[in-house]
């Protein structure tokens, strides 16, 4: 089987430019832990998870929390380790992936451009159901 029989197609970006305001209140709305980052263009730059935030908040100097969520960016906190597969990667292939780099998902990307996602949970469920 493979990526793009699994992935969820609608995925959220977030800009480089956003502020972590922002990011906080898309994740909650969307019920997500993280995002992937792009150009204007829609490439992926990075990925901002709720781990980046709570780190980056656990190192706030001077103005604290109040001045890290107005003004500090997503581009200053991402990760900017871009782990991504193509949709014809095999969903074995992308399992190992995740595994390997200890993550929970992987962005789906064709041309630079994300186009969907992947995650554990949606493999869990295709083996639950007998799809794979």
């Amino acid at each position: 089987m493979l990526v793009a029989e699994l992935m969820e197609k609608n995925v959220l970006t977030v800009g480089a430019e956003a502020t972590v305001a922002d990011v906080i209140v898309t994740m909650s709305d969307a019920h997500v832990s993280s995002l992937p980052v792009v150009d204007r263009h829609g490439r992926l730059l990075g990925v901002v998870s709720s781990t980046d935030v709570l780190n980056a908040e656990a190192e706030a100097e001077g103005g604290g929390l109040k001045t890290l969520l107005a003004k500090t960016t997503v581009e200053t906190i991402m990760t900017t380790r871009r782990l991504g597969v193509s949709p014809e990667t095999s969903v074995r292939e992308a399992a190992q992936q995740m595994l390997y780099a200890d993550v929970h998902r992987l962005y789906v990307v064709e041309h630079d451009r994300v186009i969907g996602v992947i995650s554990t949970t949606d493999i869990v469920r295709a083996v639950a159901t007998g799809q794979l």
